[in-house]
C-alpha cells in the first residue's frame, strides 16, 4: 500500500467515526439538553465534515491536531451517565485526560470530570423562555439564526416574534427570504415556510409571529401568547432606560439592547461582567461589537501583567449607517461612498470599556477607519503594561486563556500565518489573537484582534440572553480560573 492510500484509509477511517458521533450528538442535545464542544465550538447539527476540520483546527491553538480516535470514547463515555442541561467540552476531556496519571479508565475520568452535571447535582431542565426581536435587521437576522438553532432541546430560548414596521405587499414573504439567504453568512440551515394570511414564518418548525407597530407602545405580546419573555432591541432607535422602557409592556420581563447603552444602562460584555447583572435588573445592554472584541483579552492582559495604558485603533467594516454613494449624512465623512473608500471615524468602544471593566485604571484611548469589506474587522490594541515580557510569554498566555480560562468562549487563537478577514466569517467567539502578528518589546504589547462584528457580536448578545434567563448551563470540564 502506497503512502497515498494510507492516508485515504485514514480519512475514510476518521469519516466513520464522525459519522458515528453524529447520532449521538444529537440525541444528547435533543434528549438531555447536553451541547457536546470541542474546545468550546460546539458540534451539535455538524456535518462529518465539520467536525473533523474542528478536530484538525486544534493544531492552531494547542499546538498540534487533536484526533477524533481521542475524542470519541469520551462521547461514549458520556451516553452512559445520567447527564442534565450542561456543556460538555469532549476536547478538554482529551486534553486534561492525557495529563492525568492515576490510572483512571477513560469511563471513570469522564464520570468524574463532568459529577457536577449528573445524579442529584445536575441541573432539572426548564421551561423555554420567549424571546421577541423588535427589529429584524443585520444583527436581528442572526439572532433570529441562532435562537432557531438552539431551539432543538426545546427546552432553552424560543423565538416567539418579531416586531417591525408595516411594509409594502409581500412584506412578510420578503422578510422570510432575507432570512433564508445572506450574502455573507450563507444559506440558513433549515427550512423556512411563510403563512401570510396569520403573519407567521415557520423556521424549522418555530412558529414566529410577525408583529407590526410603529412604537413599542402599541403592542400587548400577551395577545399572542407571549409571557416574561426577553425582548431583544436590535434597532438601536433607544439608548436609555427612559426610551427602553416602552418595550416593558405586558408579556415582556426584561429589554436587552444590541447597541452600546447610555446613562444607567448596564453595559454588558459576557464573559466578563455578565455575572455582576442584578437579578431584578429589566434593561441592559450587550454593548457594541467593537467592546466585546476588546474587552476579553484586554481583561486577560490586566490580569497578567497589568495594564497602564492602551490605545485601540480599529479596521471596521463598513456598515448600513454608511452611504453606498456619496449623498448627505449627519455625521463626518460617512456620507462618503463605503464601498470605495476608507472612512476615518470615531467608535465609542474605548470609553465603553469603563463600564464592563470598572476596576481597570488605565485609560483607553480608540479610533476607528471604516474599510470596504462587508463583514469582519481587527482591532488593534496598542498597550503600556505594569511589567516587562516577552512576544512567547504573552501569546503563550493568550494561548492558555483562549483555551481553558472562563474567557475561552469569548477569546480564540490562531497562528496561520496567511490568515485574512474572511477567514472569521462565521466565528463564535468574540475576537481571535492574531499570534503572527503580535509584537511585543518591552513593557509594550500590541495585539491584533480579528472579530467578525456581525456574528460573532451576535452569539455574545445570545451569550448574555441565556444568562439572564437562566438557561445558561454550566460547562465541563470546569475552566482553569
Amino acid at each position: 500500500m502506497t503512502v497515498n492510500e494510507d492516508s485515504f484509509t485514514n480519512w475514510k477511517n476518521r469519516e466513520e467515526i464522525a459519522e458515528s458521533m453524529i447520532p449521538i450528538i444529537g440525541k444528547l442535545h435533543r434528549e438531555r439538553d447536553v451541547t457536546v464542544l470541542l474546545h468550546s465550538r460546539s458540534l451539535v447539527n455538524k456535518s462529518v465534515v465539520s467536525i473533523l476540520k474542528t478536530h484538525r483546527f486544534a493544531r492552531q491553538i494547542a499546538g498540534e491536531e487533536l484526533s477524533i480516535t481521542e475524542t470519541f470514547p469520551f462521547l461514549q463515555a458520556l451516553t452512559a451517565l445520567d447527564l442534565g442541561p450542561s456543556q460538555i467540552d469532549i476536547g478538554r476531556l482529551a486534553e486534561t485526560y492525557k495529563a492525568d496519571d492515576r490510572g483512571l479508565t477513560v469511563e471513570e475520568f469522564t464520570a468524574e470530570a463532568v459529577a457536577g452535571a449528573t445524579g442529584d447535582d445536575k441541573i432539572e431542565r426548564r421551561e423555554g423562555r420567549d424571546v421577541v426581536l423588535y427589529g429584524f435587521g443585520r444583527i436581528g437576522r442572526l439572532v433570529a439564526r441562532l435562537l432557531i438553532e438552539k431551539a432543538g432541546s426545546g427546552n432553552g430560548l424560543r423565538l416567539r416574534a418579531i416586531v417591525v414596521r408595516g411594509g409594502g405587499d409581500q412584506d412578510i414573504i420578503k422578510r422570510a427570504s432575507l432570512l433564508r439567504r445572506d450574502s455573507i453568512h450563507g444559506q440558513f440551515q433549515g427550512t423556512i415556510t411563510v403563512d401570510e394570511a396569520n403573519s407567521t414564518i415557520v423556521a424549522n418548525g418555530n412558529e414566529i409571529k410577525v408583529i407590526y407597530a410603529d412604537d413599542p407602545t402599541e403592542v400587548d405580546y400577551t395577545a399572542y401568547g407571549i409571557k416574561d419573555a426577553i425582548l431583544i432591541d436590535n434597532t438601536g432607535k433607544w439608548r436609555d432606560r427612559e426610551g427602553l422602557s416602552k418595550h416593558l409592556r405586558p408579556g415582556v420581563d426584561k429589554v436587552v439592547l444590541t447597541a452600546p447603552g447610555k446613562g444607567d444602562v448596564p453595559n454588558i460584555v459576557h464573559g466578563v461582567n455578565h455575572d455582576m447583572v442584578k437579578p431584578d435588573e429589566r434593561i441592559l445592554s450587550c454593548a457594541s461589537c467593537t467592546t466585546n472584541a476588546i474587552v476579553p483579552p484586554l481583561k486577560a492582559m490586566d490580569d497578567e501583567y497589568g495594564v497602564l495604558r492602551g490605545h485601540v485603533e480599529t479596521v471596521h467594516s463598513f456598515t448600513n449607517d454608511q452611504n453606498l454613494l456619496d449623498n448627505y449624512h449627519k455625521a463626518d465623512r460617512r456620507g462618503r461612498s463605503a464601498p470605495l473608500n476608507m472612512v476615518i471615524t470615531e467608535t465609542g468602544a474605548a470609553s465603553a470599556v469603563a463600564k464592563a471593566l470598572p476596576d481597570l485604571k488605565a485609560k483607553i484611548t480608540g479610533s476607528s477607519i471604516r474599510v470596504p469589506v462587508p463583514d469582519v474587522s481587527i482591532a488593534i490594541l496598542n498597550l503600556q503594561l505594569a511589567r516587562e515580557t516577552s512576544r512567547e510569554e504573552v501569546l503563550e498566555h493568550l494561548r492558555d486563556v483562549s483555551l481553558t480560562s472562563p474567557l475561552r468562549r469569548q477569546i480564540d487563537f490562531t497562528s496561520a500565518p496567511d490568515a485574512v478577514s474572511n477567514d472569521f466569517i462565521g466565528s463564535r467567539h468574540a475576537s481571535i489573537v492574531d499570534a503572527g502578528a503580535t509584537k511585543v518589546e518591552g513593557d509594550n504589547a500590541i495585539l491584533y484582534l480579528w472579530y467578525d462584528n456581525e456574528f460573532g457580536y451576535s452569539c455574545q448578545v445570545i451569550r448574555v440572553v441565556q444568562h439572564v434567563s437562566g438557561v445558561e448551563y454550566p460547562t465541563y470540564p470546569a475552566p482553569v480560573i
